[in-house]
């Protein structure tokens, strides 16, 4: 493969002021092995795609969902050469950035403003969701040969890798993917099942790549000294076929182990702990009383051995350390009895065991965990003291299988508060049946963790992609209530600076309060506060309300003529837009038109009698209301309009007609909120350098907390949203429901009332070791 038309001559600048080395050979090398690799597999995915879609399609409940899987099938098939150029060429790129320097300029760091809550649309977090659930499974799998590929590359490149940058890792190979499908006009639930295909046949077994990838680079002496594979525990060759031991029988082998000895490269951690221990022996956890002399260590297969028949028969176990040591030294002591010879734990796999003791005892006491998950995640404390017998690198090994399982059943459980029915709720099954597993077919192949994490992971990203997309829309929601508050804030101000101190009927007045003030909202919302369709709404406004005016002037009444129907227009169309109720607005038109003959009559028969004694020419005003002048001056549309029309043949009133009760608007204008709560402002009011403002500040967007509602009751939440222009605090379940909403000052009374607290959110195993540590260098201190 000609590969020399990839890689630009170094000194020669790119258009955007960068400069790309030449790669060196081995990487080329690399590049090239991974480019033929990928190739099969993404034709792989490709040629199981139609029967992958053919399937789907011959399930689909209805003809339109058939028809959307039998035209990705075509979009395919037709895009298939694009696709796959596409990804390659994206991987060859991302090894021609391995040596791109910037020249006489810094990075650009982009400015992200968070004045304003922005949200990614439901497709790209769903895509976002699927490739984080992929990439996540094959760190499960594959960490030790990413990481170590990703070390080798930094010792060839110019600039820092990291595992998600690596142009082979599991990150950069599903963005490449996902690039090149952007031209696919499929709907996402399709892209999801070609997604679920780019795992199944692209990562499933990329192991094998990155194991080539890293002896390819061993030959080409590139750190041939760092493993591509942790050290298991080596067992003897012993017989395959052993005779099975009752549970109070120990055998005379020698242990894999030397019973004792800790291998430098898998527990150099476990070592440092144990030279911290000794110095501590019988402050942080009981002195071992002194063995007898012939005592005899027992083996660390035994020792598992003794444990599963412990684990097996106590599955219920919650997690006393004391009790485990009592059934554990029970039970060597009836084997010893048995056999006639003093057996003994040996001291490594006695301070694992005691390690792991006090490990759990932070996690049974810890308050970020809820009592009824605490429960069942005290009953791993034997598989976990088993796989710290078996392997001692469990200790320094933040990407050991079953550290992260642990880690990940406490993260996934933080927001669970125990409220829900664990019979019913899918987490609690969940981790339930992974214990039950754990306690029933974990013998001493760690294997098991692997399975386990990977299931759990599966599980957890379904739950996290439903539980963000309700909590994207809770956030939709909010942020729309947020606008509208502010619409109706800027159109009552409106209303008021126009209406204040003014006089009008009152059933204009209640119009313009109830019915018109919406579609005044609706062009601030639509089109801004100085767009022309608030403008226009505006202008109606003022014509609807001089229209009913009794003191009009006759220049005033005559140019009345021709305004009332296009203000009769204007009204209708607002209404309508806004969508307000047509029976309301029929209602609200009939007494207008009322209200417009009322005064038009009234003015009418003050006229005339006014002209009863003097039979000259009428003047200007009264040709107004003389009816067959005023017909012939009315244009179609005006005479069209039913209101018109009634004033123009409505008789004159024999008796007086009672004027329109006018009233004055003296108080400002509140308009109703439906369907809004709004947070209850905190009575108290805290000094703006108040430690707990600060408290409340310091929270992000996705940290939980724990409200303590009564006595009796917790309430667990997530943040979800500040809402900036409102100030609102919006808290969510797990499961993305929203179940709080506090202002900032409430917040913070909440804080100083010590009624709501922030869960720590970092690994759980992680936290539990390093109190463990500082406990016992406490201890070493005061020793």
């Amino acid at each position: 493969m000609h590969t020399d038309a990839k890689v630009v001559p170094l000194g020669k600048p790119a258009a955007d002021g960068t400069a790309v080395g030449r790669l060196p050979l081995p990487l080329i090398q690399l590049r090239d092995y991974a480019a033929q690799n990928l190739r099969s597999r993404i034709a792989a995915l490709f040629d199981k795609a139609d029967d992958s879609l053919f399937e789907m399609a011959d399930k689909a409940g209805s003809n339109a969902e058939q028809n959307a899987y039998f035209e990705a099938m075509r979009d395919l098939r037709l895009k298939r050469k694009g696709i796959e150029r596409s990804f390659l060429q994206t991987i060859f790129d991302g090894f021609a950035r391995l040596n791109k320097v910037e020249i006489g300029r810094p990075a650009k760091v982009e400015a992200v403003s968070m004045d304003s809550l922005t949200l990614v649309q439901n497709d790209a977090l769903e895509e976002s969701v699927a490739v984080d659930t992929m990439v996540s499974k094959v760190m499960g799998r594959d960490a030790a040969g990413v990481t170590h590929l990703t070390t080798r590359l930094n010792t060839l490149i110019s600039k820092k890798l990291d595992d998600k940058t690596n142009p082979l890792g599991p990150q950069a190979l599903c963005e490449a993917f996902l690039a090149g499908c952007q031209s696919l006009g499929v709907e996402i639930k399709v892209k999801l099942i070609i997604l679920k295909l780019f795992e199944k046949h692209v990562l499933g077994d990329i192991s094998e790549l990155y194991a080539e990838a890293n002896q390819l680079l061993i030959k080409a002496g590139v750190l041939p000294e760092l493993k591509s594979q942790l050290p298991k525990p080596k067992r003897p060759a012993a017989a395959p076929q052993r005779p099975a031991l009752a549970a109070d029988e120990l055998s005379d082998e020698p242990d894999w182990d030397d019973n004792g000895a800790v291998a430098a490269d898998q527990g150099h951690a476990f070592m440092a702990l144990q030279n911290l221990m000794a110095q501590v022996r019988g402050l942080a956890f009981p002195q071992r009383a002194p063995q007898q002399a012939d005592a005899v260590p027992v083996s660390s297969r035994d020792l598992t051995r003794l444990l599963s028949f412990m684990q097996q028969r106590h599955q219920q176990f919650t997690g006393d350390s004391g009790e485990l040591r009592d059934q554990l030294e029970g039970l060597i002591a009836k084997a010893s009895a048995k056999s006639g010879k003093n057996r003994a734990v040996g001291q490594v796999d006695d301070d694992a065991i005691n390690l792991v003791s006090m490990l759990f005892d932070f996690i049974l006491d810890d308050r970020n965990l809820s009592d009824g998950l605490k429960a069942l995640i005290g009953r791993l404390q034997i598989p976990m003291i088993k796989v710290a017998v078996i392997d001692k690198s469990f200790f320094n090994r933040g990407g050991h299988p079953a550290r992260r399982l642990l880690n990940e059943i406490a993260s996934a459980a933080l927001g669970w508060s125990g409220k829900e029915d664990s019979e019913r709720d899918a987490l609690y099954q969940k981790i339930e049946t992974i214990v039950q597993r754990l306690l029933k077919d974990f013998d001493d192949d760690p294997q098991i963790f692997n399975e386990l994490l990977a299931d759990f992971l599966n599980f957890v990203g379904d739950e996290k992609r439903r539980s963000e997309l309700l909590e994207q829309r809770t956030r939709d929601a909010e942020e729309g209530r947020a606008r509208s508050q502010i619409a109706r804030e800027k159109v009552e101000e409106l209303l008021n600076m126009r209406l204040v101190g003014r006089s009008m009927p009152e059933l204009v007045l209640e119009f313009l309060k109830d019915a018109w003030s919406k579609v005044l909202l609706l062009a601030y919302l639509k089109h801004g506060m100085e767009s022309e369709p608030l403008k226009q709404s505006l202008d109606t406004m003022e014509q609807l309300i001089w229209s009913v005016q009794p003191d009009l002037s006759a220049d005033e009444r005559r140019r009345l003529v021709s305004v009332v129907p296009g203000l009769l227009k204007a009204l209708r169309e607002g209404l309508e837009e806004a969508a307000y109720d047509p029976f309301a607005t029929s209602e609200f038109f009939t007494k207008l038109e009322v209200l417009h003959m009322q005064l038009f009559t009234q003015h009418k028969k003050a006229l005339e009698r006014k002209a009863e004694p003097q039979p000259e020419p009428l003047a200007a005003d009264e040709q107004l209301l003389d009816v067959p002048v005023l017909q012939a001056d009315l244009s179609s549309e005006f005479l069209s309009t039913p209101a018109v029309e009634a004033l123009v043949e409505a008789p004159a009133p024999e008796e007086d007609v009672d004027a329109p009760v006018m009233v004055e608007v003296v108080e400002e204008i509140v308009l109703a909120s439906p369907q809004e709560t709004a947070p209850k402002e905190a009575e108290e009011i805290l000094d703006a350098d108040d430690e707990s403002l600060a408290q409340v500040d310091a929270l992000h967007v996705g940290a939980w907390v724990e409200l303590q509602e009564d006595e009796e009751h917790r309430l667990r939440c997530k943040l979800a949203a500040v809402i900036k222009p409102t100030g609102k605090y919006v808290f969510v379940n797990r499961t993305g429901m929203k179940v709080l909403e506090k202002t900032r000052m409430g917040l913070a009374i909440e804080f100083r009332r010590a009624s709501i607290r922030v869960l720590n959110d970092n690994l759980l195993f992680d936290r539990a070791l390093e109190s463990v540590i500082g406990n016992l260098r406490r201890l070493k201190d005061q020793a």
